[in-house]
């Protein structure tokens, strides 16, 4: 399918299924093309593209990435590079769920949660600056947690820590990107509804343990963050938006 070369383009890591599938689905909905990345579900990725053209984006396309791998996060940007002349929007998404304290965190726990949610991010980012500085705009959304804002959640140390030094992140690289006309932005939702957190809520007693400590009463689903992400990213909705931090927590923390 031949794309027109001023066809906004944004690339979403971890798109197999949840939030990054939501956001991929989202944006091909505005018209974008997609690319969505994936590490081990190929399966989940290729349907995030189905129905991403099928929802009205005009290219769509899956690209296998490890973002905790330096070597496999060139690559991705290689061939990314060689389908596409510019990305606009870049969505960080891809991250593991970490819930054990301090007394059950092992260092390999510790480091490799870290690696995936906050260097990973990093890696991503700086292998597809060169793309995102060849677009007429372009905008990079990180996906944040509640958890890098309050200890007072589910979520484990090492998962708290790696989504607070993501919102660090994001507040500096939004400083040293926007001489060049790049907008830096993050969401931050609570809980969200996703087979990540299913144990969560696996009964119907557990699901409304987790809907009470929301003052909304509800559960934030993968469709309420990607709104958020799209109005992040989009300059007709945001363009004097960046280094914030856009809380998706039905109440939970104002």
């Amino acid at each position: 399918m031949s794309v027109a070369p001023d066809t906004p383009v944004v690339l979403v890591t971890g798109g197999s299924r949840g939030i990054g599938r939501a956001v991929a689905l989202r944006f091909a909905r505005e018209g974008y093309r997609v690319i969505v990345t994936y590490r081990a579900d190929e399966t989940g990725a290729l349907s995030t593209v189905e129905e991403a053209l099928a929802s009205g984006a005009p290219g769509a396309f899956h690209v296998h990435l490890d973002v905790s791998d330096p070597a496999s996060v060139e690559e991705m940007a290689r061939e990314v590079s060689g389908k596409c002349t510019h990305i606009n929007v870049l969505v960080n998404n891809a991250g593991i769920l970490q819930t054990n304290g301090i007394k059950d965190t092992t260092l390999e726990e510790w480091e490799r949660t870290l690696r995936v949610n906050a260097t990973g991010p990093f890696l991503v980012t700086k292998a597809l600056l060169p793309l995102l500085e060849k677009a007429p705009w372009a905008s990079i959304v990180n996906i944040a947690s509640i958890a890098g804002e309050t200890g007072n959640v589910l979520a484990g140390i090492a998962y708290s820590t790696s989504k607070a030094a993501l919102i660090g992140f994001t507040k500096r690289l939004a400083v040293e990107l926007a001489p060049l006309g790049i907008r830096v932005n993050a969401v931050a939702p609570s809980f969200v509804e996703t087979s990540m957190v299913r144990s969560f809520i696996d009964t119907p007693e557990k699901r409304e343990r987790i809907r009470k400590l929301h003052p909304l009463g509800i559960i934030v689903k993968p469709e309420d963050v990607a709104e958020a992400v799209l109005f992040l990213a989009d300059p007709a909705r945001s363009r004097a938006i960046t280094g914030h931090v856009l809380r998706v927590n039905a109440g939970r923390l104002t």
